[in-house]
């Protein structure tokens, strides 16, 4: 067990999503994200089933930054209810989930 995670967040665009991207990453809150478009997505939305078509980010950062990385979030998605999961890494190649938290470290 390692003390990373990766949070899942759906944006409605690559702006936005590029956006939060840059800001968790200029706060030193994650190493990583990765922007997938073309994200499909069904779900349900008050009382509907709704489609979309989303940007997925994958926002490798250490679990101790869930809570900043989630204000951060909530504080420039538009959604009303943004996803946001954190799926914890169980394992990794050490000098990869090494770089993660030296990344995270704030600069001195």
């Amino acid at each position: 067990m390692t003390n990373l995670q990766i949070i899942l967040c759906n944006c409605p665009d690559e702006q936005i999503a590029e956006q939060i991207a840059r800001q968790l990453l200029s706060a030193q809150l994650a190493a990583c994200i990765n922007i997938l478009p073309g994200v499909r997505s069904i779900y349900r939305w008050q009382g509907q089933i709704e489609t979309a078509v989303e940007v997925t980010l994958l926002i490798k950062a250490p679990a101790a930054q869930f809570d900043a990385i989630s204000q951060t979030i909530c504080r420039l998605h538009p959604y009303t209810v943004p996803e946001i999961i954190a799926v914890p890494v169980n394992q990794g190649f050490l000098p990869y989930l090494n770089w993660v938290n030296e990344e995270c470290l704030p600069n001195e």
